[in-house]
């Protein structure tokens, strides 16, 4: 089991280069988390929801991704309030329930999933959530350390060092553990590392001689991007340098969803909040939203959706993913309350009109696009159902719609076909990023790297 001292401490990053690294040992490996909270989400081959991170480590893994593997996912849709998602399945009970008197109704499925895995597979590599060390949610834990103990797992405890202080995070984590926790931690791992590992002398023997334990690894800063669980990535991108040719503006709605689809288009990326950001535009993408009618609002009231406007009247590509084609479209309407009962004007930019279901509408997807030919591979999670009108060119049925420089769709991923991305870019006046490696060659490389960086002897001991 991979544990984190903290949120984005590379938990995912580490049990997906667990899993390719004792997948291409022969043996059969299912990853596992017990509960995501995370607007993320994709969809199995049955038609299921389940976390990102998860659909990612199968793949690692090279196994069928399936819902055991992510029996609960909490996707937010406002900051008090979340959707529960059981075995791939929005649950309406479960979603009303405070959040302390779910956990006796979602324990029994973590179990069955968990032990079922277990019977299926040779390894099951287990990601945490968060940070054992909130022993305020100790009683309502049912990712972290009940987990551990329920299969007597081997936990490594990750820090992300980039962050600094992460001895005392690593120290500090340790001691909030009661001691049959305590007995559960096989050793410590210093993540995103950058520079010369032997400066770290003599922090990690220290460490181990105040915890008993390990550091069993010094992992580096790897510069290889994996879809992302949580919205840090945004932060993380916001800190680089952009190229000085242009950028592809996304902009960071309040309840933004599958922002991780984005992360084809590199150093390209900027996140904009405000209608200034946008200047020096090549492209705008409106992504996901978890809230639609109050994600449009906030475009407009923060002054983005004139800006966005502006743009597409002068020729600027503007791209919308699923809530965000909605909002380009001229009406959306929730007759069945399903997100806010509102029937709001969309910004008119697509002659499209959608109301929302109350059946969610979740699968993998494969469509052709008549304007470009290409054949798209991605996936779909909306409750909306879109109308076309006559204004719009519909090119791929219920998918894919362009009117003029503006296009919408329902399929998410679709910027991870890598032809397509080389046209949007291309629409855009922008070169593509230098490498689109597979997800299959980034796993790899992931996996080489943390092998080579762990002790691996040890670790694999463990298993």
């Amino acid at each position: 089991m991979v544990q984190g001292c903290t949120s984005n401490a590379g938990k995912s990053y580490l049990a997906s280069a667990l899993c390719r690294i004792l997948a291409d040992e022969g043996l059969r490996v299912a990853p596992f988390k017990a509960q995501n909270m995370s607007n993320n989400a994709g969809v199995t081959p049955a038609g299921l929801e389940m976390g990102r991170a998860q659909l990612v480590q199968a793949r690692a893994a090279r196994v069928v991704p399936d819902v055991r593997m992510n029996p609960v996912l909490l996707k937010p849709e406002a900051d008090t309030r979340s959707q529960v998602v059981l075995m791939g399945q929005a649950s309406a009970e479960l979603t009303n329930l405070p959040w302390r008197e779910r956990k006796p109704k979602l324990w029994p499925h973590v179990q069955d999933a968990l032990h079922s895995l277990m019977d299926q597979f040779d390894v099951v590599v287990i990601e945490g959530a968060g940070s054992p060390a909130e022993v305020n949610l100790r009683q309502s834990d049912i990712v972290n350390m009940r987990i551990a103990r329920e299969v007597n797992a081997a936990v490594l405890l990750a820090a992300d060092i980039d962050r600094g202080g992460a001895f005392a995070h690593l120290l500090g984590t340790w001691h909030c553990l009661v001691p049959e926790e305590k007995a559960l931690l096989k050793g410590f791992i210093l993540n995103r590392f950058r520079g010369d590992a032997r400066l770290l002398a003599p922090a990690p023997q220290w460490l181990e001689e105040q915890t008993g334990i390990p550091t069993v690894g010094v992992v580096p800063w790897l510069d290889i991007p994996l879809p992302e669980e949580d919205g840090v990535a945004v932060e993380r991108a916001e800190g680089r340098e952009q190229r000085a040719e242009g950028f592809v503006a996304v902009a960071r709605l309040p309840r933004i969803s599958n922002l991780d689809e984005f992360a084809p288009l590199g150093d390209l990326v900027r996140w904009v909040a405000r209608p200034e950001e946008l200047a020096g535009a090549r492209a705008v993408i409106l992504p996901g939203s978890k809230s639609t009618a109050a994600d449009l609002a906030w475009l407009r009231s923060s002054g983005l959706a004139a800006g966005i406007s502006r743009l597409a009247a002068q020729g600027v590509p503007v791209l919308g993913v699923c809530g965000g084609l909605q909002m380009l479209g001229t009406r959306i309407t929730d007759p069945h309350g399903v997100e806010s009962e509102e029937e709001v004007t969309g910004l008119g930019l697509l002659d499209i009109q959608t109301q929302f279901d109350p059946i969610k509408t979740t699968r993998q997807t494969r469509a052709t696009d008549a304007e470009t030919g290409l054949v798209l591979d991605g996936y779909e999670i909306h409750h909306g159902q879109t109308v076309t009108g006559a204004g719009v060119q519909e090119l791929a049925p219920g998918l894919l719609w362009r009117q003029g420089n503006v296009r919408g769709t329902y399929l998410h991923g679709i910027l991870e076909n890598a032809a397509y991305l080389e046209r949007f870019l291309t629409w855009a006046g922008l070169p593509a990023p230098a490498h689109l490696d597979s997800l299959d060659a980034r796993l790899d490389a992931i996996a080489a790297q943390v092998r080579a960086s762990l002790d691996w002897e040890y670790v694999r001991g463990l298993v």
